[in-house]
């Protein structure tokens, strides 16, 4: 398995690069996000290890350029800044993961491990059907009744983990943990706010699989 790193910084970049080859991976290596786009829109990497700031094209500019292209590689986004923004805006653009440095280098492996079982079960996984709702998990696209149906990377994710889950009412601290990679706070409510949006769509495309609030628990993917 291969993993590109992509860091401008060049004692951290070949620090990470010595890990990951002791670890009995591939590594690639680059320091600009031009160079990056360019490398990775083959799609022949397992993982990229992609920092924000970057010469040229930043980090950002890169993830959502490969997801806007079809290119769903695992992105774990490096960024030396702490501020909420910043990490929004980066799984939002596609981003499957992000560190704040500085960081541990254990977590940081930890991390990547787990992206690329979560990528090969994806990939493994036959395509997913509620209703007159089709999601494919390999090309990372929804369908009803053959009309595509148009989800940010973070509303697929949400629908995958609900549709896999349906029948079966999960909670608001599980959604976060599968769909957003951290723990649940419980003073947010970004779980409802982008439930609200896919029934929106799915509503709007005629979806007969409804996404149903259990008060106090969270929610369920209604099965016809």
């Amino acid at each position: 398995m291969q993993i590109l790193v992509v860091e401008d910084d060049r004692d951290l970049r070949r620090f990470l690069s010595k890990a990951f080859r002791e670890e009995g991976y591939g590594v690639a290596e680059t320091d600009s996000g031009d160079r990056a786009l360019d490398r990775a829109l083959d799609g022949s990497y397992s993982c990229i290890i992609l920092d924000v700031m970057l010469p040229g094209r930043d980090g950002f500019s890169v993830v959502a350029e490969l997801r806007q292209r079809g290119v769903f590689t695992p992105v774990l986004m490096l960024t030396a800044k702490d501020e909420l923004d910043a990490r929004v805006r980066g799984l939002e653009g596609g981003a499957d993961d992000y560190l704040t440095k500085p960081f541990d280098l254990s977590e940081l492996i930890a991390r990547v491990h787990a992206m690329i079982r979560r990528s090969e079960l994806r990939h493994k996984d036959a395509t997913l059907k509620v209703g007159n709702i089709v999601l494919d998990p390999l090309t990372r696209r929804v369908t009803q009744d053959g009309r595509v149906v148009d989800l940010s990377p973070r509303e697929f994710s949400l629908l995958e983990f609900l549709m896999r889950n349906a029948g079966r009412t999960v909670s608001r601290s599980r959604i976060a943990e599968a769909v957003w990679n951290y723990k649940f706070d419980p003073e947010t409510n970004v779980v409802d706010v982008y439930v609200n949006y896919l029934r929106k769509k799915l509503s709007f495309a005629g979806a007969t699989a409804p996404i149903r609030t259990v008060r106090g628990t969270g929610y369920r993917l209604e099965t016809p």
